[in-house]
């Protein structure tokens, strides 16, 4: 044990003895406070919150007593004999026809090989294409899928750009999807397909647009200075 004077002992205590008064004032201050707290709950708020309560039960009685005389009181619908069946016949027509509806709407897009295959180009290149579609314009809207392969189909018909759809797809830094590897890493879809055989077959939505570009992505000050055509989904497609 570590020897103290005296005085240091005499210290403590008197230290010890005012810590324990300071609680003791401190323990009778809160029950002070939580007796006054309690008696404004039972003077003001108890007496309101019983009013509420009252009127809120009165309330629903009335509620529940109109509803059951204006229920007691309602008469049952008559239909002629005639329009009886008239009105069962719809019901089992518009039950039929909703999920049809919703089946014709929500069905899948069939595969490339049940439509017929666009001449002049190669099974690799609609392949080609349709991953293209995939990388490119996943998230776009269907008219947004088609304007991609679209653009490629009016670079083939410029002179300026290389004559295959390898040499367009392939070009360096033609698209940003082959130069980070996307291109390669995507999955191709029903509708990817889909899409790449409209535009084969005649479907322009970038009306003869030779590049696209996402505004919020774009880094090159070059591609904001071509002539913009339309806008669809997140692609702006330009000359």
């Amino acid at each position: 044990m570590v020897w103290s004077p005296n005085w240091k002992r005499q210290g403590r205590g008197k230290g010890r003895q005012v810590l324990k008064e300071r609680l003791r004032y401190a323990a009778r201050v809160a029950r002070t406070r939580l007796g006054e707290l309690s008696g404004h709950i039972k003077e003001r708020v108890a007496p309101r919150a019983v009013s509420v309560l009252s009127w809120l039960r009165s309330a629903w009685q009335a509620t529940r007593g109109e509803m059951e005389r204006a229920w007691q009181n309602l008469k049952p619908l008559r239909l002629p004999a005639g329009w009886q069946i008239r009105v069962l016949l719809a019901v089992v027509i518009v039950s039929i026809l909703i999920p049809g509806v919703n089946f014709y709407l929500h069905r899948p897009v069939p595969p490339p090989a049940a439509k017929p295959m666009t001449a002049g180009f190669r099974a690799d290149d609609i392949n080609l294409l349709a991953r293209l579609v995939a990388a490119e314009a996943q998230d776009e809207p269907y008219p947004g899928q088609v304007a991609v392969v679209a653009v490629v189909l009016n670079r083939l018909r410029d002179p300026a750009f290389p004559k295959s759809v390898p040499g367009i797809i392939f070009e360096p830094w033609a698209f940003e999807s082959v130069a980070n590897g996307r291109y390669w890493q995507v999955a191709v879809l029903a509708r990817d397909y889909a899409a790449t055989n409209d535009a084969l077959n005649g479907w322009d939505p970038s009306q003869g647009a030779l590049y696209f570009f996402n505004p919020a992505k774009a880094t090159s000050a070059w591609i904001w200075t071509r002539p913009q055509i339309t806008q669809i989904g997140n692609h702006i497609f330009t000359r």
